[in-house]
């Protein structure tokens, strides 16, 4: 009986630690970690009194989540100026921007833009004599739309 082997297989899961940002504005890297990424609806209550009470439920204001990216700390200083900027009263600061998810050849699998974000907090860790762990750079960025691409 002949061996037959089946079409090429591939994965239909996502790994998460595949993922690199790309900002308008220039800015852009890999990062170790990214979280925030979602959205939560108001939910609105309207009481019905004409035939009965009855409480319905309504979508109401959209609220998209803070967008955190950690990364070891590099001389790379672009996050640090552009939040410096803010602080220093710029105001043109807001940028577009995108999360894109690959496989291990490069290939882009998804891709998760965001609309009028900027730095709404920058960190670095704490120094620590007695660690030789590295140090993390830690950026919040404030989101106005978060949109799946893909």
């Amino acid at each position: 009986m002949p061996v037959t082997t089946p079409g090429e297989v591939q994965d239909v899961e996502m790994i998460g630690s595949w993922f690199h940002i790309v900002l308008d504005n220039g800015i852009e890297g890999f990062f170790t970690d990214a979280s925030g990424f979602g959205y939560e609806m108001e939910v609105v209550e309207v009481t019905d009194t004409k035939h009965d009470t009855r409480t319905r439920k309504r979508p109401g204001t959209t609220k998209y989540q803070d967008i955190t990216l950690k990364r070891p700390l590099s001389p790379d200083k672009k996050f640090w100026d552009w939040a410096k900027s803010i602080r220093d009263g710029k105001l043109d600061y807001r940028t577009n921007g995108s999360l894109v998810i690959s496989d291990m050849s490069g290939k882009e699998l998804s891709r998760w833009t965001f609309n009028n974000v900027w730095p709404s907090k920058w960190s670095a860790s704490d120094l620590d004599v007695g660690s030789d762990d590295l140090m993390i750079e830690e950026v919040t960025l404030a989101v106005e739309e978060l949109v799946r691409q893909k």
